[in-house]
C-alpha cells in the first residue's frame, strides 16, 4: 500500500474510534522527520490511550513498525513515529495550546482535512496533490 493510503487507512481507523479534528498534513518538503504528519483529539486522557492502542494495531495490519512512541504514560500529547509518518495524538486543551496546525499547514493542497470529509461524505476529496 502507498504512503497516502496508509495515511488515509490510519485515519480511518481514528475516525471509527472517534477521534476528534482528524487532520492529516503533507510536510516532506519542509522536513527531514517525516513525509505525513496526523493530528487529531480525544475528548480525555482514556480515549487518548485508547486511540493509541487502536492506531498501533491498525499500523501493524498496514506493515508499519513502530520505531518509538512517546507520552503514553501522561496521554495528554502521544507521538507515534512510523518513520515516514509521524500520528500526533491530543487532548482538546493541549492540541489548541501547542497548535501544531497553525505550524505545519501552509496549503490546503497539502491537508486532509479527515473528519470534515468524512462527516461530508468524501474523504478522499480532500486529497488534492
Amino acid at each position: 500500500m502507498e504512503e497516502k493510503g496508509q495515511v488515509l487507512a490510519l485515519c480511518e481507523a481514528l475516525y471509527n474510534k472517534k477521534a476528534l479534528d482528524i487532520v492529516a498534513v503533507h510536510v516532506e518538503e519542509r522536513t527531514i522527520i517525516a513525509s505525513w504528519f496526523i493530528l487529531c483529539s480525544g475528548r480525555s486522557v482514556t480515549q487518548v490511550k485508547a486511540l493509541c492502542d487502536e492506531l498501533e494495531k491498525e499500523a501493524k495490519v498496514l506493515g508499519l513498525d513502530l520505531r518509538r512512541r512517546e507520552g503514553y504514560s501522561q496521554g495528554q500529547w502521544v507521538v507515534l513515529d512510523y518513520s515516514s509518518i509521524l500520528v500526533h495524538l491530543f487532548i482538546p486543551d493541549v492540541r489548541k495550546y501547542y497548535n501544531l496546525e497553525r505550524l505545519w499547514i501552509e496549503s490546503p493542497e497539502q491537508t486532509i482535512m479527515f473528519s470534515l470529509l468524512k462527516e461530508e461524505g468524501s474523504p478522499e476529496a480532500a486529497v488534492q496533490e
